[in-house]
């Protein structure tokens, strides 16, 4: 059976079983049963796909760096620490569109499923008096959430993509850096560059001593995320041992500056067993992709077509991107293939990670725009309309620098 037949089975089992609320790693490892069926169908090889994803170290170090990101998560937010620093910008910045659009994006350092729904609220209220439209809000919400979403050493798809692709997190988050900044301009100038006259200028007077404590707030809530990204790039500590320290290290500090760390809480609150089973489930996936054959059947048909590899990889993952609409599905699909073409490639990582979060912004399986959708009331395509005036001049930005920059 045509290999890319197959792919479509795959996806569109991954696909159905997710509209049927059926959890993501469930979901992913019917597409790659669909694969095992359609293509090997011998007991070896589901064997030797488990036997493969408990041994690698790269499982370990995965399901290690996501918990302790979730116990950092669960550190600022039940301290008030996140609380406080919300509460301390919409004081501190004279513009509320700043506001509206730094807290979506720090919020996006800390990952969960649906997280649109937290960062919502408070672009509710950031913009209460600029009289907006709800689809602007809603795209506002969705889009400033997203713009780490290829680059922030936090977000579960990044970790899952280093540990596949074999790249140190720190390299690839400096590989595309530049594109989330990118997102941000050309997301500024789209969505909020318009509301300049509806912009709310705060004029309440502010004390000394309350500036001094918005600054203290904002800084608790930072440090935790610039630390670990110091620690990964400047002193090249792998994800899970930098973010173990981050979250140890929060504990006393926020003791210290007198908010609630219960480290019961913590420990058990971050132990998340539907994320952490999915991971696994993630990782068996892909250990089928490559005892089937699959993989090693992709990548003859990529690398010999007269299509350039790279142009049909970026269509691949920008396809699978749609059809999953979440970064763990689209990674632990693509990223094999990328590893398989070209092991530690930071190109083929970056097209794979790009490419496939712009299929997953501009599909509505992906739960934060239905989530952003319902929550403002909008119109759900002309909420998509400011995405795709975003998306299409990034993508292009982006395939031109990688075009100049390519090293194989």
């Amino acid at each position: 059976m045509n290999i890319f037949l197959v792919i479509l089975l795959a996806a569109i089992a991954i696909v159905t079983l997710l509209r049927y609320k059926l959890p993501i790693g469930v979901a992913i490892l019917s597409g790659g049963l669909v694969m095992w069926l359609c293509l090997d169908r011998t007991l070896a090889s589901l064997v030797e796909s488990a036997v493969m994803t408990v041994e690698q170290s790269r499982t370990y170090d995965l399901l290690f760096s996501l918990y302790f990101v979730m116990c950092l998560e669960i550190e600022l937010r039940r301290s008030g620490t996140l609380d406080g620093m919300v509460k301390a910008l919409n004081r501190l910045f004279k513009s509320t569109r700043v506001t509206l659009a730094t807290m979506p994006a720090f919020l996006g350092f800390l990952p969960s499923l649906g997280g649109a729904r937290f960062s919502a609220p408070i672009v509710e209220a950031a913009s209460a008096k600029m009289n907006l439209k709800p689809e602007t809000k809603a795209a506002i919400n969705f889009w400033f959430r997203h713009i780490f979403e290829v680059s922030s050493p936090t977000i579960p798809g990044m970790i899952l993509a280093c540990a596949i692709a074999g790249i140190h997190v720190s390299d690839l988050v400096l590989h595309l850096l530049w594109f989330s900044v990118a997102a941000f301009v050309i997301g500024w100038l789209v969505l909020l560059a318009p509301l300049k006259k509806h912009d709310h200028i705060s004029s309440e007077p502010v004390s000394i001593e309350a500036k001094l404590q918005n600054i203290f707030d904002v800084v608790l809530a930072i440090a935790p995320v610039v630390v670990n990204l110091l620690l990964m790039i400047v002193f090249d500590i792998s994800a899970a041992i930098s973010m173990g320290i981050v979250t140890a290290a929060m504990i006393p500090i926020l003791r210290l500056c007198g908010r609630r760390a219960n480290l019961r809480e913590i420990l058990l609150g971050a132990l998340d067993y539907k994320l952490l089973g999915n991971v696994c489930l993630i990782l068996y996936f892909i250990g089928l992709l490559t005892t089937t054959g699959a993989l090693e059947q992709i990548v003859a048909i990529m690398t010999s077509s007269a299509i350039p590899t790279p142009v049909v990889f970026a269509i691949l993952s920008f396809i699978i991107g749609m059809l999953t609409g979440m970064s763990q599905g689209y990674i632990s699909m693509v990223m094999p293939i990328a590893a398989s073409i070209s092991f530690g490639s930071i190109d083929y990582a970056g097209l794979a990670m790009v490419f496939g979060c712009a299929g997953q912004m501009i599909t509505p399986v992906h739960l934060c725009f239905t989530i952003s959708v319902d929550y403002f009331k909008a119109n759900f395509f002309k909420t998509l309309k400011p995405v795709l005036l975003i998306e299409v001049p990034l993508i292009a930005l982006f395939s031109i620098v990688t075009y100049f920059t390519w090293v194989g």
